[in-house]
């Protein structure tokens, strides 16, 4: 048996072991407070221990865990029909994670094309930029060479241009093309938002051309840019979607939504999943939806949004010299800085503030969707003391 720590080497860890969570608190064991402003990157979207989802959660617990998708479930009709109630959906496909979301959604995209016999149709246009997860789909389509090199040959059919190049995807067509994916706004990517222009013209090229668009709300959704999805602000509609992250707010659960014609193709025994839509997964979802679809709960991210913009462009003129640009929609708040963002970062852990990097020399704040004015406030000034620390290292 080997010595040493027994997991796998493939992450780099900070040094800091948490014990439990009040809302949008981390505690270490050794009784240390965070804020917690990486909400498990944009995961906890109701931050630690909801009263609801843990209530919730405890009661599925004591009824049924898992009986796989053999048989009819209550928990998911019920849950489908609230996101295809709320969305331009049709249909819903329950999974564990994001990337398994994304993977339905490339497969949903080009059944759907093999469907009415077009089995060249398989290629799929995506951004410099993007993250779809880490499968061997997924990196392929994110087309980030690091996550890519030594797992073996690239999986054909994902065809990228650069981040908002109209004439590059327009040059990107072809006859073998399915479909156009993008994230509304880039999260590993450094927080880099396609415009509404932008976004527009890729729904009216994708109806002219016969190609399906999905989009990838997985870090995007479920509130996190103030509105339910960052799509429905824009005005477009996208024929299929990979959402997961907040839709469990701390429980692995994704979804691929699509329209009625888009999954067409998709009939029994096309695709499948042992524990996806398992009943823990559909109550804790159902849960979230109850909280974030309530009355109100989306006016307050944006009022709470309002909060950080305010902060954050008056730290950004009083210390040009560490921030550059603050980017991104609602509470999916990406700071480009001007010193090494792993420097902003462990500035702001040393304040106990959490924060997550991205890229483009980004630090993200993902803070949970139910952070009041007031512990925004508090995250503002710990970034401020964050800001003066390296601005005096700055002027030595």
């Amino acid at each position: 048996m080997a010595e040493g720590n027994p997991l796998y080497d493939t992450y780099s860890r900070a040094p800091m072991r948490f014990e439990r969570g009040e809302g949008v608190w981390l505690i270490t064991e050794d009784g240390e407070r965070y804020l917690d402003f990486a909400a498990g990157v944009a995961v906890n979207s109701l931050g630690h221990a909801h009263p609801h989802l843990v209530e919730t959660l405890k009661a599925q617990a004591e009824k049924l865990w898992h009986v796989s998708n053999l048989y009819q479930s209550p928990g998911q009709e019920k849950l489908s029909g609230r996101l295809t109630e709320a969305t331009f959906a049709d249909k819903v496909f329950f999974t564990n994670s994001g990337a398994e979301a994304l993977e339905c959604a490339i497969k949903t995209a080009r059944r759907y094309h093999y469907s009415r016999g077009h089995p060249e149709k398989f290629h799929i246009i995506t951004f410099e930029g993007a993250f779809h997860g880490r499968t061997i789909a997924t990196i392929a389509a994110g087309g980030q060479q690091k996550y890519i090199d030594g797992f073996g040959p690239k999986a054909a059919g994902f065809d990228q241009v650069p981040f908002e190049d109209m004439d590059a995807l327009k040059a990107a067509i072809t006859d073998a093309t399915a479909a156009i994916l993008l994230e509304p706004v880039q999260g590993e990517g450094g927080l880099r938002s396609f415009s509404t222009e932008f976004l527009k013209a890729v729904r009216t090229l994708c109806d002219e051309h016969g190609l399906l668009l999905i989009l990838d709300e997985v870090q995007s959704g479920v509130g996190r840019t103030g509105s339910l999805f960052a799509h429905q602000k824009v005005g477009i509609t996208p024929d299929i979607m990979a959402v997961a992250k907040g839709i469990g707010g701390g429980f692995p659960m994704g979804a691929c939504l699509a329209t009625a014609e888009a999954a067409s193709g998709m009939v029994a025994g096309t695709h499948g999943s042992t524990y996806g839509g398992n009943p823990l997964a559909m109550a804790v979802g159902n849960a979230v939806l109850d909280i974030v679809l309530a009355d109100g709960f989306l006016d307050h991210v944006r009022d709470v949004a309002l909060v950080f913009r305010q902060g954050l462009a008056s730290l950004k003129d009083r210390f040009p010299d560490v921030i550059e640009e603050i980017r991104g929609e609602g509470l999916m708040i990406g700071i480009k800085a001007k010193v090494p963002a792993g420097d902003l970062l462990q500035s702001i852990r040393d304040q106990k503030l959490l924060g997550v990097m991205a890229g483009d020399n980004v630090v993200r704040l993902l803070p949970p969707l139910v952070t009041t004015a007031e512990e925004a406030r508090e995250g503002l000034a710990r970034l401020e003391k964050a800001a003066e620390t390296l601005h005096a290292t700055n002027l030595r």
